[in-house]
């Protein structure tokens, strides 16, 4: 039987089959494409003539096309909507294919012939972008472990397929605690709660199979609740769970597998010639080193830590004055200081939240790309993975740039969070290759045949999310090694943050933010409070985030913990972090650390992003039109269509003319 994996899609814009490929497809797909890269990869490094930048350089971005095509199905399937089966397949190819990596980095034949061409690089008539990709090439294989000879190359390659499986273990575990636990609700526990969250937890019941309303741990659902709820002792049993993700014994505990993953790298960094693996991940970041990580943080910290401490005195005072002694509670922080927000700037979520439509949020983000870079959205109708699941045409003055999937709604076979990804990316050296982008978010599942209605931090994520997708839709290079987001870490993250500013602009809020009901637009004075409001609870929002980078940095700096739950507590008590707050994301289920390398001493990387979107957007408002097509214009060009072409400093400075401080990021979150 033909495997549709492995044929030619003849389908629109070659979007996957997704009606005819089976689970059972996936692993003879993957062996034959696996054994096609291996193939392609033995013919370039034995090729008898000399290298060229061609038969080398080119070569190797194309080596592994059927596998990208492959994989890029699977991964996002096994992440969006996954399976028993998808997660087996996981567990047994994630290791081969980290083996296959690699056995290719320590090729010697193959790297000796891009040893060769470096060398003679001045003689070669490359263009820059060229001169760019082979520098990356090399210092890719370089850091994979090229140089290393004899035992350390054997244990590189052991350490790769180890994390490799950890990893997958990881990110398996976590979503199998967040897919079992839930908490039924009996009527009377309803009490206090808007409608919108009565119905999530409706129909979060009813994905269960069970006849009342259950709290699950999608963050969509648990948050309101949390926010709501004035059942003290149903949100401490959920929070509790919340927080336990991955810590809860048995076959499904991560604490041992963080361990061995920090070991593991650690050991596979000095293997690397590096003190640390801090050092190795940061040394192609902008920031470079970890005290530069380090310093911003500290600057952050300190007003941040201020302002948490003198919002909890208050909280704890309404707390006390409802006749509820002891201090405030992780558990507590939520549900008072939304209180607090209707009692200080009259913003009841529950009056806000039928305001922003999914829909309408779509609407508006679309809306922002066709202001700023003329992009047009039109609506397939294509089978998809998954019936959540919608996808439109990107195009530009008549000329196709992309594919959108938007995956909004959370289920319980999609990882927590929200992610940007690509199953196919833009590139030139196979012809005009245009990418497939897809972005995955879990908010609340509205009750049938109701809109799904966000809060506002819910459109602002619709909104980062889809400024990641623009990074991809507008890419335009020749390699596909540099396409889109494929650049430093803590530069990714700045067109995503950028693009969140719109959603606060009045101009995108009177036209998209109308009632699901009436279809009336947001009054103009709830309008006033909300956007007054924005920086409401600063303290708290910055604190957990710090701590979390925090702690992802002393993981990463210096010895491995042996106990990463005892270094957390020392990090948590070195920083005097406020007790009734926790970390945005505890150990046992930081994805983002321990689910790869890709965030591992990076989780810093959003607020180093923060500094340079707070400036990119002033760009903006300095013109007084913050839709400025030519200051747009100029972003695209140096910034979303760049990719990896040259080093993010470079195009920052190309875009802005220079490099900001983190003044602005101080004063837009109200800390300065």
């Amino acid at each position: 039987m033909r495997n549709p994996l492995l044929e030619n899609w003849n389908t629109p814009f070659g979007i996957p089959p997704f009606t005819k490929i089976e689970d059972t497809d996936f692993a003879p797909a993957l062996e034959a494409a696996l054994q096609i890269a291996q193939d392609e990869i033995a013919q370039i490094s034995e090729n008898p003539e000399a290298p060229t930048y061609e038969n080398t350089i080119a070569a190797l971005e194309l080596a592994r096309c059927d596998l990208d095509r492959v994989a890029g199905v699977f991964f996002n399937l096994a992440a969006a909507d996954s399976t028993p089966a998808r997660e087996e397949l996981q567990r047994e190819f994630s290791p081969r294919l980290a083996a296959f990596a690699s056995e290719t980095a320590l090729n010697e034949a193959l790297f000796a012939r891009i040893e060769r061409l470096w060398q003679q690089r001045r003689n070669l008539a490359l263009d820059s972008e060229q001169t760019r990709v082979l520098y990356l090439v090399r210092r890719r294989f370089l850091r994979a472990g090229a140089r290393l000879r004899g035992g350390d190359r054997v244990r590189l390659k052991a350490i790769s397929e180890r994390l490799a499986r950890l990893s997958t273990r990881f990110t398996q575990n976590l979503l199998t605690d967040e897919r079992e636990w839930f908490m039924e609700l009996a009527e009377n526990d309803l009490e206090g709660l808007p409608d919108f969250v009565i119905a999530a937890a409706r129909a979060a019941g009813a994905e269960k199979a069970r006849t009342s309303p259950v709290i699950t741990l999608s963050r969509a659902l648990i948050v309101p609740f949390l926010q709501f709820s004035p059942r003290r002792d149903l949100r401490e049993r959920a929070f509790r769970a919340w927080a336990a993700r991955g810590a809860n014994g048995g076959e499904t505990d991560n604490r041992a597998i963080a361990a061995e993953i920090l070991a593991l790298r650690h050991e596979r960094a000095q293997l690397l010639g590096h003190t640390d693996f801090a050092r190795y991940k940061l040394e192609t970041e902008m920031a470079k080193t970890p005290q530069a990580v380090r310093k911003l943080l500290m600057r952050v910290w300190a007003p941040a830590r201020r302002a948490a401490e003198a919002d909890r005195k208050v909280l704890e005072e309404m707390m006390h004055a409802e006749g509820i002694n002891g201090p405030l509670e992780p558990w507590d922080w939520r549900y008072y200081a939304e209180k607090r927000r209707r009692a200080e700037h009259d913003l009841d979520e529950a009056a806000l939240k039928p305001h922003f439509r999914l829909d309408r949020m779509i609407e508006a983000a679309f809306d922002t790309a066709n202001r700023l870079f003329g992009l047009e959205f039109r609506r397939l109708d294509v089978p998809l993975y998954h019936p959540d699941a919608h996808a439109w045409e990107v195009t530009r003055e008549g000329r196709h740039m992309a594919v959108f999937i938007g995956d909004w709604l959370a289920r319980s076979s999609k990882r927590s969070g929200a992610w940007c990804s690509a199953i196919r990316v833009q590139q030139k050296l196979a012809g005009d290759i245009r990418p497939i982008v897809v972005n995955v978010c879990n908010f609340a599942r509205p009750a049938g045949g109701m809109p799904a209605l966000l809060s506002f931090d819910d459109a602002r994520t619709l909104f980062h999310e889809f400024g990641h997708a623009l990074h991809q839709m507008l890419s335009d290079v020749v390699y596909p090694s540099i396409s889109g987001t494929s650049v430093a870490r803590d530069f990714v993250e700045l067109p995503s943050q950028l693009f969140e500013h719109w959603l606060e602009r009045p101009e995108v809020l009177e036209r998209f933010a109308t009632h699901a009901e009436t279809g009336a637009p947001l009054p103009a004075p709830l309008m006033r409070r909300l956007l007054a409001a924005r920086n409401y609870d600063t303290g708290f929002q910055t604190a957990e985030f710090i701590a979390s980078a925090l702690v992802d940095l002393a993981f990463h700096e210096g010895p491995p913990p042996a106990d990463p739950i005892a270094r957390e507590a020392e990090v948590l008590a070195e920083i005097a972090m406020p007790h009734a707050i926790a970390m945005r994301h505890a150990t046992p289920h930081f994805a983002h650390v321990f689910s790869g390398d890709g965030y591992a001493a990076g989780y810093y990387s959003y607020m180093w992003s923060e500094v340079m979107d707070a400036d990119a957007f002033a760009a903006f408002e300095e013109t007084g039109n913050v839709f400025d097509r030519t200051t747009a214009a100029r972003l695209e060009q140096h910034i979303l269509s760049a990719g990896g072409r040259d080093e993010p400093e470079t195009l920052y400075k190309a875009f802005r003319g220079r490099l900001p401080g983190v003044e602005a990021l101080l004063k837009g979150r109200g800390l300065a």
